[in-house]
């Protein structure tokens, strides 16, 4: 099993230059990244199991793992929602699949977003995770443009074992996500 080049980056560069910003005793208290979850919101699709399939598919194609479809919890009457329809498509990545898409995120999906300045600086849940959406599907280079019936969004969520946001902050930057305005060390 060949390592990805974002496992070689991580090894040679992203690990020294935490533990010199940090100042870690021990290798194993380095963050790393542990999972991404991809989620893509289905609720349109709760009368049109054929749109449904299509979007999991290409959730499919996107990250290389066949997704799990989500149920809806409890029925809401005002979105005409009831227990246990399909509300949306979700996979969690691990290990060199989600190194893989990890990589093809910030080197080739997100430079292809029109007018793109970087992702927010924002978007930490306080326990060393990230979260990121995207407006559309189109971004990736496994989605063929006429095969698109509709442009849909998605959410990623990257979980890192940093214990602050700014550990995470700075193992996702040396990792190359390109965050909009980011202050000078």
């Amino acid at each position: 099993m060949a390592t990805t080049r974002l496992k070689e980056k991580y090894k040679s560069e992203v690990v020294p230059a935490l533990v010199q910003k940090f100042g870690y005793k021990n290798g194993m208290q380095v963050p790393k990244l542990a999972k991404i979850v991809v989620n893509m919101g289905l609720g349109d699709c709760k009368d049109n199991p054929k749109a449904l399939e299509i979007a999991v598919a290409e959730l499919a194609l996107i990250t290389g793992q066949k997704p799990v479809i989500t149920k809806a919890r409890k029925s809401i009457a005002n979105f005409k929602l009831r227990e246990g329809m399909s509300v949306g498509a979700k996979v969690t990545l691990r290990g060199e699949r989600m190194e893989q898409f990890m990589d093809k995120l910030v080197n080739i999906a997100l430079p292809r977003v029109r007018d793109f300045r970087g992702v927010s600086i924002k978007a930490f849940d306080g326990r060393g995770n990230y979260s990121l959406g995207i407006k559309e599907q189109l971004l990736f280079p496994e989605i063929e443009y006429d095969k698109v019936d509709k442009i849909r969004g998605m959410e990623m969520v990257f979980v890192t074992s940093a214990q602050t946001d700014e550990e995470c902050r700075e193992l996702l930057r040396l990792l190359g996500m390109p965050y909009a305005n980011v202050q000078a060390d």
